[in-house]
This record gives C-alpha cells, structure tokens and sequence, in this order.
C-alpha cells in the first residue's frame, strides 16, 4: 500500500504517454518489496516521500524544495547540486536528495555492462532514479545523501572509470553527437575534439571561476543533432566550403520514382509522387538550385549549408570533401534577457590536432568573459551589452559580412583615435585628391 495518498500526480497518469510518475511508482514498489535483498545505503521509502512532497508542491502551489547549502566531493566545486526537502519531519527520505551529474561517454556510446554497473551503483547508494540525459548531456542520478557523495564519486572514478560531470559557474559537460562513429555527414571527428576539451580544460569544468555557466557543444554537420546553435555558449558545428557533390544519375532516379525521398522516412502523411521543384527547389532558402532539362545545378557560393536538399536526397547530394567547421558564439535559454541564438564567429577553420587554433579563440574568449563578464552574465548577454565589434577585438578575428544578422539600425559611426589618425585619415585624403581631379 502507498505511504502517501496522490490523487493529482495520478492524473499524470492517465493521458497517453509514458509518466515519470509511473516510473517513480515502480521504483518505490521495487524498493519497498526489495527482492534482490539490496543494503541499501540511504532511506528505503525515498520515492514514496518524493511522490508524497511532489503531491505536496501541487495541492499548494509552491516548491518545497530548499537551497540549504553546498556540498561537494573533495577537490572539486562542481559536479553536485544541493537538495534539501524543507519537510524533513513530513518527508524525512528526502531530507537529502542530492543530485549529480556523470560526464557522459562521447556520443552516448554505453555497454550494456556499463548500463548495469551504473544502475546498480545508484540503486545501491542513491534513490534508483536516473535522467538519461539532463540538457547538457550528463547522466543525471537524482537523489541521495550527503555520506554517500564520496562513496559515489570513489565507485565512479576507480572502478567505473567515470568523472562527474559541471554544474555552476563553471565549463559544463561538453557534449557532442554521434559524428563519423556513424553519421555520413559528420565533417569533422566531434568525439575526438570533445574528448580534447575535456581533458584540456578540467579545472575549468570542476572548479567554478567564471561568472556563470559556460557550454560547449559539438554537431558533426549543420542538422545540429545537439542543438548546439540554440543552446551553447561556443557551437562547434561541421560544415565544408567546396561544392555539394552530386550523383546526376541519382536525382533522377528521386525525381523518377525509384529512390525515397528522406531515406525512405515520413511522417505517416501520404505525400503522393516526389516533387523535386515543390519540395527541394522551392525550399531552398537563397534559392541557389534549379532542375532544367535533366539535370540538377547548385550555386555553391550562395548555399548556406542547410542540409535540407541533403537530408531530402541522400543518395544524390553529399556534403563537400574540404570540411572543417564553424564556431558560434552566444546561444543561451532565457534567464536575464530572453533567449539567444548564436552568433557566426569563425566561419570555416580546419579540425586538425592539437586543435591550437581552435583553443585560442576559446581563451581569448574566457579572459575576456571573466573580466568584464557580470555575476549570471552569459557569454551571448556580454556580447550584446559591448558588442560584436569588442568581441572580434578581443580574438582577433577580422570582420566578415557572415557574421551579420541584420543590417545595423545606429546612424552613428564611432572611430578610435589611432583609426582617425592612421588610415581613416589616408582614406579621406585620398578621396578628397580623387574629387579634386
């Protein structure tokens, strides 16, 4: 029988997905029958006094969870978030509900074995609830106490092989997706440069010194599997700057019939016959393709990389062969000023080891971040209070016309003295001679 009663969290139940009440349910039901006779290291009914503080949060209307202080595994500042249950005599297996954050494999790769072993940790330590994944990319293990931390963190690290993940003002887990493991159109070896990152710069993902979170995120080709364009304070995303390749023969073969579209996917619609001017053509967005007389042509330099007539005729369209990538700068959710999209920095730079060229940009970033940065100011929210101008002062880079969103609307134009004094000056002299003659 329950502990707690849960009329409203059992209408979670009721519509036609899957509910995390229900699996919270099954887990407090394990628990309390505990078949496999597990020791368990923290309150047996955790999950029936989460169900019951949650019921608790909804018939009120407001939280009862607490921030009640930091705890930390030794040597690191992150890793662990703080739970507190401000109804410990009501709830007293949530009194502690710490979570923590696992630095997931590169591309999500598991072994069943490994699956298990992490399973069987947390059910053993922890409340047995698992978030696979949290949005940056951590295994997330929701739920224990404050003696077992370091009981978790040796288990992870000696035998598991396994380090926690960021949480805080820090570098949070560097995510990346599946890239040429299995992915045709990964341009650049994503595991490999977010395995690199990692190692590189562990003080600054388990030791908070930034003024607030910091996210890298690594998409092997612009379908940006990982989102990294909405939500990563850098975007390393795949892209090339030679020509789609195409397969003639293949387009016809689409246009004709006897090749899916989309590899064969859809959307349970019947779309009839394949529309190649309807549903490539037309869709293009600098409409840089035409379909005349047989035969497909694409003006590379207007493409834009989207993917889409790509993702539409896999076997006739493939991305270029001199790939590399692009960096974005900025993305994030709304806290202080909305959200965020990110900004083109670096449009096209080589993936070659030991990624120097690409840690430089990174760095310059950071000093300049930390030192003008305010406390919860994000990258992108520094880059619109000073603007794109002191960022391409501070890495270096030189203006491109592609790192423009939008036509600027300010009429007001302001030089640097040195700008004045030096080639300002020599351009306006000289456009004063040209009138003259």
């Amino acid at each position: 029988m329950a502990k707690h009663k849960t009329p409203l969290l059992d209408q979670l139940e009721t519509g036609p997905w899957p509910s995390f009440v229900s699996d919270i349910k099954r887990e407090a039901e394990s628990r309390a029958k505990n078949e496999r006779n597990i020791e368990y290291q923290i309150p047996q009914d955790v999950c029936e006094d989460l169900l019951g503080v949650l019921e608790l949060s909804f018939k009120q209307g407001r939280t009862h969870w607490k921030h009640g202080g930091i705890v930390g595994v030794f040597g690191y500042g992150g890793g662990v978030i703080g739970r507190y249950c401000d109804q410990p005599e009501q709830f007293p297996g949530v009194a502690h509900f710490h979570t923590m954050r696992v630095n997931q494999p590169g591309g999500k790769f598991y072994t069943t074995k490994f699956l298990k072993d992490l399973c069987d940790l947390w059910e053993f330590r922890g409340s047995g609830i698992t978030n696979m994944h949290g949005s940056t990319g951590d295994i997330v293990f929701l739920g224990t106490t404050t003696p077992q931390l370091e009981e978790i963190f040796y288990e992870l690290t000696h035998n598991l092989n396994q380090d926690l993940g960021g949480s805080g003002s820090n570098l949070r887990t560097p995510s990346d997706c599946i890239g040429q493991a299995r992915c045709e159109y990964a341009c650049y070896d994503t595991q490999a440069l977010c395995y690199n990152l990692t190692q590189d710069y562990q003080d600054e993902l388990h030791r908070p010194a930034f003024p607030y979170k910091f996210k890298f995120k690594f998409d092997g080709c612009p379908n940006c599997c990982v989102a990294s364009i909405a939500r990563a304070d850098m975007s390393y995303i795949g892209t090339w700057r030679d020509d789609i390749r195409i397969d003639q023969k293949a387009v016809n073969a689409y246009v004709g019939g006897e090749l899916a579209p989309n590899a064969g996917a859809h959307s349970g619609r019947d779309w009839g016959p394949f529309d190649i001017q309807k549903e490539v053509i037309n869709l293009c967005p600098t409409n840089c393709m035409r379909y005349e007389d047989g035969k497909l042509d694409i003006n590379n330099r207007e493409c834009t990389r989207c993917m889409h007539c790509i993702n539409v005729m896999p076997r006739a369209l493939r991305i270029g062969n001199d790939r590399g990538l692009s960096i974005l700068v900025g993305a994030k959710a709304p806290i202080l000023n909305g959200a965020q999209m990110s900004t083109m920095l670096v449009p096209f730079i080589k993936v070659e080891e030991p990624y120097d060229e690409i840690k430089e940009v990174i760095e310059a970033i950071w000093d300049w971040w930390m030192e003008e940065g305010k406390n919860r100011e994000r990258l992108g929210e520094l880059m619109k209070r000073q603007g794109l101008q002191k960022l391409l002062e501070v890495t270096g880079l030189k203006p491109d016309a592609r790192m423009v969103q939008e036509p600027r609307a300010n009429p007001y134009i302001f030089w640097k003295e040195e700008e004045v004094e030096g080639g300002f000056e020599r351009d306006i002299n000289e456009f004063r001679k040209y009138h003259q003659r």
